[in-house]
């Protein structure tokens, strides 16, 4: 199985399963990286308010940083399932 391929989510009904949770973590962090930077654009027309514009690009940032880690994490739990299959299989004959 090659870590980021498409195919890999249709694998068995379980990779789907787990293809679709991380989709909603990836979507969901995606959104609140967007929300936290547009707010930030808005409270910059403010000089009383520039302190919390920086603050929210910087949780935006380290949002939009969540966004590869999430891929990865669930690329890495496709490979510990192909494994626990790999095992199966070998012990079925």
């Amino acid at each position: 199985m090659a870590m980021f391929s498409p195919e890999n989510r249709n694998l068995s009904p379980e990779h789907q399963r787990i293809y679709a949770l991380f989709e909603v973590w990836y979507t969901a962090v995606d959104f609140l990286a967007c929300a936290l930077f547009t707010t930030g654009s808005v409270l910059f027309f403010w000089k009383a308010t520039e302190t919390d514009a920086l603050w929210c690009f910087l949780v935006g940032s380290l949002f939009f940083m969540l966004k590869p880690t999430i891929r990865l994490l669930r690329e890495l739990k496709y490979l510990e399932m192909g494994k626990w299959q790999a095992l199966a299989d070998r012990e079925r004959g």
